[in-house]
């Protein structure tokens, strides 16, 4: 595989397919001990998400044991 006048190298199609980078993928570049890595870039909305998640973990304070709480959504 060689690097074009512009840069660019077609990845093969077994490793978009098994790293999910489709069409218009956003990646990002990192240095790495004797190469670079390319990575899917997270997006900025997942990002977020997963870390509203994060932070929400383990805040439950309802004081209910999980036995109580499916007793509750079964309407025992």
């Amino acid at each position: 595989m060689k690097l074009t006048t512009k840069g660019q190298v077609t990845i093969p199609l077994k490793l978009r397919k098994r790293y999910g980078l489709a069409a218009r993928t956003e990646v990002t570049f990192e240095a790495a001990e004797g190469g670079v890595l390319i990575k899917p870039a997270s997006a900025p909305r997942l990002q977020r998400l997963k870390t509203a998640l994060r932070r929400a973990r383990g805040s439950a304070t309802s004081g209910l044991t999980t036995g109580d709480i499916m007793r509750q959504t079964r309407g025992e």
